[in-house]
């Protein structure tokens, strides 16, 4: 029986010489696993196998794409495992009648493989071992459907002449787009054209498209981040990676098998600084997001377009993912981008807003023509371009960094919030990107902060809000927030090496979110004091620690807000009674903080207080006489308090805070002074 079997494996025309009995010492490793798998009962799990593999699939019906499969293998896998895995598929599927084509294999951020096959072939797929989960193919598209350059540049400059700090002359840009008309005057000789592409074929009728119709978008972007006349840094150079078809489409396998190309591209040839420019979404991806979160790990900066489809961008893959710089796009007033059912999208996932209604740039008609677009996928490739100019002062600023410039020359208060949904209005980040001035004397010891939003809990009692940070920043403080005005308070908690700021829903309440306060700079380092029991205070360890921020947390019920932080001598956060209490005590060579307050106001009024230049908000909080606030948040410098509309009102309490100059600092500072004042 043994000898049939492998005669059906290795060819009929072997049968006339293989013996009728063969010891199991001459078969190969593999073709033992083959026989394995012919013998085995596919009712039955394969013994000794881990649990079957998750299934996900696009949020989005329409953009799914059935019969094609991401396999993506558990940690630690190697290559070997890949290639097994894709046999033992091949040979389950052939009992059943079904063939598989293996597309891509994947190696680089994660380990799996690309696979064509029937949707009846999945629930074998997923009990195969080594295999964490499949993820189902889906669609990613591009957000452009532009005005001049003058609303990024702050400072007054000559009309119809754009004058950035720099060209941007020292950044790689990698895009990922349809193709590029090479040739056009805007980009010529500024674009590089990789031998990369992947592409799905088109929908509907095979028909002759013209060159200029596959090229069409991606031209446009080229032009709007580094075109002579459109571009925002004219200096960058570009290297197309070619992912949309000529209907702008494309698939998220085909993103990721690109984004494993840059990669190794990298390692073949190191550039830096880089930029990867997405100016496309799909649905939600785990997948996407994790490769995309792998890369700017690995020290690149990628910066995505939200969207056009008037939704929370965290739906939207690679927009959603917490490391990419995701860009919402604003028309010629500063408000979001409105083209009648379609438009920017926004909330919590958005990190800034930037041009992107009727702008103008290269058009693929001819190497001569200009053309206007609009959508998310312009103001992403603005950002890029500001990115670029950043970064060619800055080389060495990660992307954490990079975001917290961005924000820090951003156009603040613009928008007119009641564009978005109300459920959203407090999580979008009102700002505009916008390039920095000439003189502008940021350094990485500045200190600069953004405030990161979690999703609105649940509304049971148990629930709660769970925010963090991005690597390379510090969490300096963290506050709470209920519309309806009951909350269980809020904490900093350290998870596997990692503080997450997380806030309680309480009996009654209609949910409840946690906000971060999220800084640069300095290498400041901080840890958190706890009450040793309820009503007490937490105090900062020594002197040498300054309090950024305070929080408090009922574990019985509703929180009541506490009282003033203590900024003397002895710096502490009090508790009310029944309350835990938690003090942010952050230690920097040269951090220095103040308090500063504002209120109480009327009845259910809000009430504001800001840290004036050159100090920095790290810390918001609410003090009120006996009746809890709605909470307290960030925005931009200003810390935001709501009173309850009873009792006497509520008192705003910021915690600015900055990194003063060294000795050595000042006496160069004072000689650079003394310089200029003889020229």
């Amino acid at each position: 029986m043994s000898a049939l079997v492998k005669c059906g494996i290795v060819g009929v025309f072997l049968c006339v010489f293989v013996p009728l009995i063969i010891s199991t010492e001459d078969y190969t490793e593999d073709e033992e696993m083959i026989i394995s798998v012919i013998r085995q009962d596919d009712s039955q799990p394969e013994l000794g196998t881990e649990p079957s593999a998750d299934f996900y699939r696009c949020n989005k019906d329409e953009w799914r794409m059935s019969g094609q499969y991401i396999v993506v293998m558990r940690e630690g896998s190697h290559d070997n495992h890949v290639d097994r895995t894709i046999r033992r598929l091949q040979v389950k599927a052939a009992k059943r009648g079904y063939l598989i084509e293996v597309i891509q294999k994947y190696s680089g951020a994660f380990h799996g493989f690309l696979v064509k096959m029937s949707s009846d072939v999945l629930h074998t797929a997923v009990k195969l071992p080594h295999v964490k989960y499949i993820e189902e193919d889906s669609s990613v598209y591009s957000q452009g459907t532009p005005w001049n350059l003058d609303r990024i540049v702050q400072i007054k400059h000559d009309a119809g002449k754009y004058t950035p700090p720099n060209d941007g002359s020292q950044v790689a840009v990698y895009l990922l787009d349809t193709g590029i008309q090479l040739n056009h005057r805007e980009i010529q000789g500024r674009v590089q054209l990789t031998d990369f592409n992947s592409v799905p074929d088109e929908d509907g009728v095979r028909v002759h498209r013209q060159a200029s119709q596959c090229d069409s978008h991606g031209t446009h972007i080229a032009g709007v981040l580094s075109g002579r006349d459109s571009g925002v840094a004219p200096g960058a150079s570009v290297n197309s990676v070619r992912v949309l078809n000529c209907q702008g489409k494309g698939t998220v396998s085909g993103t990721l098998a690109a984004l494993e190309y840059i990669r190794a591209s990298l390692l073949a040839q190191p550039i830096s600084p880089l930029v990867v420019l997405l100016p496309f979404v799909g649905g939600f991806s785990r997948t996407l997001n994790a490769v995309c979160r792998d890369m700017v790990q690995s020290g690149a900066v990628l910066i995505a377009a939200a969207g056009n489809y008037k939704d929370d961008a965290c739906r939207y893959s690679p927009a959603s993912e917490p490391e990419v710089i995701t860009v919402g796009a604003t028309n010629s007033a500063d408000q979001p981008l409105d083209m009648g059912t379609t438009g920017t999208n926004y909330g919590r996932c958005v990190d800034l807003f930037a041009p992107g209604d009727d702008i103008v740039s290269a058009s693929s008609d001819c190497p001569t023509c200009f053309t206007t677009k609009s959508g998310s996928s312009q103001a992403a490739a603005h950002v890029a371009g500001i990115a670029a100019v950043l970064l060619n002062v800055r080389p060495n600023a990660t992307s954490a960094q990079l975001l917290q410039l961005l924000l820090r020359h951003s156009v603040k208060e613009a928008i007119n919030p009641e564009a978005f949904p109300q459920e959203h209005r407090l999580a979008t980040p009102n700002m505009v990107a916008s390039l920095p001035t000439r003189d502008s004397a940021l350094t990485e010891e500045d200190l600069l902060c953004r405030s990161v939003w979690s999703e609105v809990s649940g509304t049971l009692a148990s629930d709660r809000a769970v925010t963090r940070c991005r690597p390379g920043e510090e969490l300096l403080s963290c506050s709470s927030y209920s519309s309806g005005g009951t909350r269980a308070g809020e904490r900093i908690e350290e998870r596997g090496g990692e503080k997450q700021c997380v806030a309680s829903n309480s009996f009654g309440g209609r949910g409840v979110y946690a906000i971060a306060r999220c800084c640069t700079g300095g290498r400041v380092q901080c840890q958190v004091s706890t009450s040793e029991q309820t009503g007490t205070k937490a105090a900062c360890p020594d002197p040498g620690h300054q309090l950024t921020g305070c929080s408090a947390h009922s574990e019985s019920g509703t929180v009541s807000d506490a009282g003033r932080p203590h900024h003397g001598d002895q710096k502490a956060c009090p508790a009310g009674e029944g309350l835990m209490s938690y003090a942010s005590c952050c230690h920097a060579p040269n951090l220095e903080c103040h308090l500063t307050e504002n209120g109480p106001v009327g009845h259910g009024e809000q009430v504001e207080v800001s840290c004036e230049e050159p100090w920095t908000l790290t810390g918001c909080s609410a003090f009120s006489r006996g009746v809890p606030s709605h909470g307290s948040f960030s925005r931009g410098n200003t810390c935001v308090v709501t009173s309850s509309g009873r009792g006497e009102g509520a008192t705003a309490v910021a915690i600015c805070c900055r990194l003063g100059q060294s000795q050595q600092q000042q006496q160069q500072q004072q000689q650079q002074t003394n310089k200029n004042s003889y020229k």
